[in-house]
């Protein structure tokens, strides 16, 4: 793991993977464990699950050090822009299809 930041609802990990994982095997593997270990602790009243899906975006080696000062600049970026903006402004610029329909259901 490069660099982690968590906002009230969502998190930004940088990481760098090896060919023989899948960023969904990751994805998966990440939130068992870390929604094991936020119930196991009662960090929160009730349970606590994360969304169904997630998003994830490549970038070059060259690149590191800029996403690293972005995700660690995360609360004065949300300042400017919302997560659901930033969400599809990624999807705009990466060029991924998606029908908004299927997201940010319980963002207003």
């Amino acid at each position: 793991m490069l660099s982690i930041f968590c906002m009230p609802d969502h998190t930004h990990i940088l990481v760098g993977l090896t060919p023989d994982i899948s960023i969904s095997d990751l994805a998966r593997d990440l939130k068992a464990g870390s929604s094991k270990f936020i119930n196991d602790n009662n960090w929160i009243i009730g349970k606590f699950n994360w969304q169904e899906g997630f998003g994830a975006f490549s970038y070059s080696r060259s690149q590191i050090d800029i996403v690293i000062k972005y995700i660690s600049n995360q609360e004065e970026h949300h300042k400017k822009k919302t997560f659901k903006e930033e969400y599809l402004d990624f999807l705009k610029k990466f060029e991924v299809e998606y029908n908004e329909k299927y997201l940010f259901e319980w963002i207003e």
